[in-house]
């Protein structure tokens, strides 16, 4: 949680909350593929591309 705060003193609540639950649903879902409890498609792949996406949208339009 000292991530969220820390970025919460130079962005808007709103955007550090969904920064945060992005790359908590990301870095969830890596962790899953390299421990071997999810397959890795494209399709996944894709759509975790686009989450990452939309963070690094959210932080530059900030």
């Amino acid at each position: 949680m000292d991530g969220l705060g820390w970025a919460m003193k130079s962005i808007p609540v709103g955007t550090a909350y969904a920064v945060w639950a992005g790359v908590g649903a990301v870095v969830t879902v890596i962790y899953s593929f390299a421990a071997g409890h999810e397959a890795a498609t494209v399709w996944k792949v894709l759509f975790l591309a686009m989450i990452i996406g939309g963070i690094v949208g959210l932080k530059v339009v900030h």
